[in-house]
Protein backbone atom coordinates (compact mmCIF):
# COMPACT_ATOMS: atom_id res chain seq x y z
CA UNK A 1 0.00 0.00 0.00
CA UNK A 2 2.77 2.48 0.89
CA UNK A 3 4.57 1.66 -2.35
CA UNK A 4 1.50 2.53 -4.45
CA UNK A 5 0.92 5.80 -2.55
CA UNK A 6 4.55 6.87 -2.88
CA UNK A 7 4.82 5.75 -6.52
CA UNK A 8 1.78 7.82 -7.44
CA UNK A 9 3.17 10.86 -5.61
CA UNK A 10 6.53 10.48 -7.37
CA UNK A 11 4.91 10.11 -10.79
CA UNK A 12 2.61 13.12 -10.26
CA UNK A 13 5.28 15.14 -8.41
CA UNK A 14 3.07 15.65 -5.38
CA UNK A 15 4.55 16.46 -2.01
CA UNK A 16 3.70 14.07 0.80
CA UNK A 17 3.39 14.45 4.55
CA UNK A 18 3.88 11.63 7.04
CA UNK A 19 4.97 10.78 10.55
CA UNK A 20 8.48 9.38 10.86
CA UNK A 21 8.85 8.20 14.40
CA UNK A 22 7.53 11.20 16.33
CA UNK A 23 8.43 13.79 13.68
CA UNK A 24 6.14 15.13 10.95
CA UNK A 25 7.94 15.20 7.59
CA UNK A 26 6.95 17.19 4.49
CA UNK A 27 8.77 15.56 1.57
CA UNK A 28 9.32 15.86 -2.17
CA UNK A 29 9.57 12.12 -2.94
CA UNK A 30 12.17 11.12 -5.55
CA UNK A 31 12.53 7.33 -5.63
CA UNK A 32 11.88 4.05 -3.87
CA UNK A 33 14.30 1.16 -3.50
CA UNK A 34 15.09 -1.91 -1.47
CA UNK A 35 18.41 -1.93 0.37
CA UNK A 36 20.71 -4.96 0.44
CA UNK A 37 19.38 -5.73 3.91
CA UNK A 38 15.91 -6.11 2.39
CA UNK A 39 14.46 -2.94 3.92
CA UNK A 40 12.37 -0.79 1.60
CA UNK A 41 13.22 2.94 1.67
CA UNK A 42 12.12 6.15 0.00
CA UNK A 43 14.47 8.98 -0.90
CA UNK A 44 13.34 12.58 -1.12
CA UNK A 45 14.02 16.16 -0.24
CA UNK A 46 12.47 17.33 3.04
CA UNK A 47 10.83 20.76 3.07
CA UNK A 48 13.29 23.66 3.53
CA UNK A 49 16.30 21.45 2.86
CA UNK A 50 18.78 21.19 0.01
CA UNK A 51 19.74 17.58 0.61
CA UNK A 52 18.10 14.30 -0.28
CA UNK A 53 17.42 12.01 2.68
CA UNK A 54 16.46 8.37 3.14
CA UNK A 55 13.40 7.22 5.09
CA UNK A 56 12.68 3.59 6.02
CA UNK A 57 9.20 2.33 5.14
CA UNK A 58 8.71 0.55 8.46
CA UNK A 59 9.02 3.85 10.39
CA UNK A 60 6.53 5.78 8.21
CA UNK A 61 2.90 6.26 9.31
CA UNK A 62 -0.11 8.48 8.54
CA UNK A 63 0.81 9.24 4.92
CA UNK A 64 -1.00 12.10 3.22
CA UNK A 65 -0.48 13.04 -0.43
CA UNK A 66 -0.76 16.78 -0.96
CA UNK A 67 -2.42 16.77 -4.40
CA UNK A 68 -2.57 20.56 -4.62
CA UNK A 69 1.17 20.91 -3.93
CA UNK A 70 3.42 19.93 -6.85
CA UNK A 71 7.18 20.30 -7.11
CA UNK A 72 9.97 20.38 -9.67
CA UNK A 73 12.74 17.97 -8.64
CA UNK A 74 16.27 19.21 -8.02
CA UNK A 75 17.57 15.90 -9.33
CA UNK A 76 16.30 13.60 -12.05
CA UNK A 77 13.35 11.62 -10.71
CA UNK A 78 13.66 7.84 -11.14
CA UNK A 79 10.99 5.44 -10.05
CA UNK A 80 12.64 2.30 -8.72
CA UNK A 81 10.42 -0.35 -7.22
CA UNK A 82 11.98 -3.62 -6.18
Amino acid sequence: MKTEIFSSAIYNRNKIKFLYGLNEILLEPYYIMRERSGKKVIYGRPNNSNEVKKFEFNRIANIKVLNEVRFSPLIRVNLLIN
